[in-house]
């Protein structure tokens, strides 16, 4: 399986392992990678450099959104989540804050039930209106590969200089525990070095930052797809439950998938 870019602004429903039966929105463009990360491990690839490509517009996705979910409602389709993620960092949308009003609005319409979540890297959420916005969906779910500076680098190729573990854990503190913690667990090499976020020290450094932020829920998984660097290595679910019972025994909830 190769590494993909999801085509259109609406994709799925697809069954995802953590939330269900989920309709995918994509803010980002269709033809390269978007994101203020570079993991080695995403499913998009890596950056395509000198790569441009068009963001919709905020009416572009009401209206995608609106023909997909009217149309499903119609034919009396499930769906568990509307899931914002696509092809790099959703909350770099320059309309981020009126896309999710609209989707708000949307979903009350047509699935009132159903849940929004976004799947962010977190590294926006020193903006207040990143934070307002992530505050109006159901589930707020931010990434924190490592609790220690030099892997967290080193897994998530922040392109920001200024991107730091201590700040991203202060930022987090914003929503007074309301989000999802999501970690992905490896290990291999990345060209030469050695990465691998289960040792007693990564794992320490983990759980203190999770005792700082204290989310209401911890999502942790492990590959599942093809890498764009072929030298990582998955952590199997008993070795990362092992792992959540530290948590669990700390009165955490913990999902292992």
């Amino acid at each position: 399986m190769s590494t993909i870019l999801f085509d259109s602004i609406i994709f799925g429903p697809i069954k995802s392992r953590r939330l269900g039966v989920s309709l995918g929105v994509n803010l980002l463009p269709v033809n390269v990678k978007l994101c203020s990360f570079d993991c080695i491990y995403c499913e998009c690839g890596l950056a395509q450099k000198g790569v441009v490509g068009k963001q919709p517009t905020r009416d572009e996705v009401r209206v995608a959104l609106e023909d997909r979910l009217s149309a499903m409602s119609e034919k009396g389709e499930r769906l568990d989540v509307i899931t914002f993620a696509g092809n790099g960092e959703p909350t770099l949308h320059h309309e981020f804050k009126g896309i999710i009003e609209d989707t708000v609005r949307l979903r009350n319409e047509y699935f009132p039930e159903v849940k929004i979540s976004v799947l962010s890297n977190a590294t926006m959420i020193h903006r207040p209106e990143v934070v307002e916005s992530l505050k109006m969906v159901d589930n707020n779910i931010l990434k924190l590969d490592s609790g220690i500076e030099s892997t967290a680098r080193l897994i998530d190729a922040p392109h920001q200089p200024s991107y730091s573990v201590a700040s991203t854990i202060e930022n987090m503190k914003q929503f007074g525990g309301d989000f999802i913690l999501q970690t992905m667990f490896l290990r291999g090499t990345v060209d030469g070095q050695v990465v691998d976020n289960t040792t007693d020290e990564e794992v320490a450094a983990w759980v203190e930052a999770v005792k700082q932020v204290r989310p209401k829920k911890i999502m942790m998984y492990s590959i599942d797809r093809e890498t764009p660097i072929k030298t990582l290595e998955k952590v199997s679910k008993e070795e990362m439950s092992k792992i959540a019972d530290v948590l669990r025994q700390l009165g955490f909830a913990v999902d292992v998938a």
